[in-house]
């Protein structure tokens, strides 16, 4: 029984499927396959929610989306650009444009910020703020990682941990970006070597990532499993140290109760917790409920010219506009728009639930948009013909500075008192996982549930090829792969 189908959820019962078990796949979406690696239609443009590069470290993951698709995963070449103060810079960064959009003096005066914050580093670094500025210096720190981070994750740089920053951006220093940027057709022989800021080039679905699922959800449908879609979680049901079965709620109030020996979940944990019957201990919900979540909302407009900007997708950098990135989808595929004429960008805002942002209408939201392409210099208002929006809830894990033990809580109840309830991806894990890292957690659960395996899916991390010689006891050496919010500091 497998909860949720989206990448983890649809690649564990594919990989169970395999080995000759039956599997039962329930979604509480009632139209979309693929969670947050789903693609949303509209009057026959396509868009995703957010963008998602095939790209991984890991060759099983890179030959799984082959088998899948085959010849419909296109490779497309990665152009993608930092804008800042009305200008565009190459992302990964080239030497020659860098220089040319800085110019001579703020040129010399980043090199010489960065010379001095080597020089005369902040001893014990605490915050992301403090990290950042050692690695690059006080001017590059403000120019190309301040005021998007704070968008992202709505938490001032000071406030969060270094330890995120160094996970996170530890394979990405000084030198490697200058020898990119001198040396750009240089690559590393070994896959794994490679620093996926820093690819140029990835695959990508040719009617975009939701094809993927919707053909996983197809290959269900053939063996006679279809996804049951439109199945909101009521209640998990166990007795004796076991789930029994899951009880789901349809669109039009029907109750079903689906019964299995082992139970596969990627919804967040803290739904899953208050889903439990009989309820877990206190301690363990209040750990599960003090987990929160960053939400995420997708504005997509149709603009009436063939060719707005060549980018896949643009950072934006600029701290008067609200938007933080804009997806060209038209430029990941051609086949994302119904009219070559015409260009669909996805203007992408992150938010919490219920602040003024997500509580906007969509009028407004779309009215936003178009104020900011205009304001940003990339369309007219009046080139915008039609749009929509989609709101994303726990897009990303956001954790204070006591997540882990709170996480840790919730793994030891579910090891010791329902070890047939396994957790897996992005949000089933509470962990900011890729698509590739949430698909090799659902492989390695799958496996260990076929085959008794003793995988860790928990050694899976952002940042790492997962060795399969881990196993469950071996000493975690993943460290953090969000942003931690310093302890003390303002909430």
């Amino acid at each position: 029984m497998v909860i949720g189908a989206g990448p983890a959820g649809l690649t564990a019962s594919y990989e169970l499927m395999k080995h000759g078990l039956t599997t039962t796949v329930i979604e509480k979406d009632p139209t979309y396959v693929g969670g947050l690696a789903r693609t949303v239609e509209h009057k026959g443009y396509r868009f995703d929610i957010g963008g998602h590069r095939f790209f991984s470290k890991n060759q099983e993951v890179e030959d799984l989306w082959t088998e899948i698709l085959g010849t419909e995963m296109l490779t497309r070449d990665r152009l993608s650009r930092i804008y800042y103060r009305g200008r565009y810079f190459a992302y990964p960064l080239k030497a020659a444009n860098a220089l040319w959009n800085l110019g001579p003096v703020e040129t010399v005066l980043c090199m010489a910020s960065y010379a001095r914050a080597r020089v005369q580093p902040i001893r014990d670094p605490r915050s992301f703020e403090d990290w950042v500025r050692n690695q690059f210096g006080w001017r590059l720190y403000n120019i190309f990682f301040k005021t998007y981070t704070e968008k992202v994750w709505g938490i001032s740089t000071k406030e969060l941990s270094a330890d995120w920053a160094a996970q996170r951006i530890k394979s990405l220093d000084m030198w490697l970006v200058l020898k990119s940027a001198l040396l750009p057709h240089r690559r590393p022989a070994n896959r794994g070597d490679l620093v996926t800021t820093l690819i140029d080039s990835f695959r990508y679905p040719r009617f975009g990532p939701g094809q993927m699922w919707e053909r996983v959800a197809e290959i269900h449908r053939e063996k006679g499993r279809p996804v049951r879609l439109g199945r909101a979680v009521e209640r998990i049901k166990h007795d004796r140290g076991r789930v029994r079965s899951v009880v789901t709620k349809t669109a039009l109030g029907s109750i079903e109760e689906h019964e299995g020996t082992d139970f596969i979940s990627s919804m967040p944990i803290r739904e899953l917790m208050q889903c439990l019957d009989p309820a877990p201990p206190e301690r363990v919900r209040r750990a599960a409920d003090s987990l929160s979540y960053r939400d995420f909302i997708s504005v997509a407009v149709m603009i009436d010219r063939p060719d707005v900007f060549p980018d896949n997708w643009i950072y934006v950098h600029d701290p008067t506009v609200k938007v933080g990135r804009i997806q060209n989808f038209k430029n990941w595929s051609p086949d994302m728009v119904p009219d070559q004429s015409k260009t669909c960008l996805g203007l992408e805002y992150f938010c919490f639930e219920g602040d003024g942002l997500w509580t906007s209408t969509d009028e407004a939201l779309i009215d936003r948009a178009r104020k900011e392409l205009a304001q940003l210099g990339i369309c007219t208002p009046e080139e915008i013909f039609d749009g929509v929006v989609v709101r994303q809830r726990k897009a990303y894990p956001v954790y204070d500075d006591a997540y882990q033990a709170r996480v840790d809580i919730v793994r030891d109840y579910l090891r010791a008192e329902l070890p047939n309830l396994h957790l897996a991806g992005r949000n089933g894990m509470h962990k900011y996982n890729n698509q590739d890292h949430s698909m090799m957690t659902a492989l390695l659960v799958a496996r260990n549930i076929a085959t008794g395996g003793g995988f860790d899916p928990w050694k899976v991390n952002a940042d790492a090829i997962y060795h399969e010689e881990s196993r469950v006891g071996d000493k975690d050496t993943t460290g953090l792969q969000v942003p931690t919010r310093l302890a003390g500091s303002a909430r």
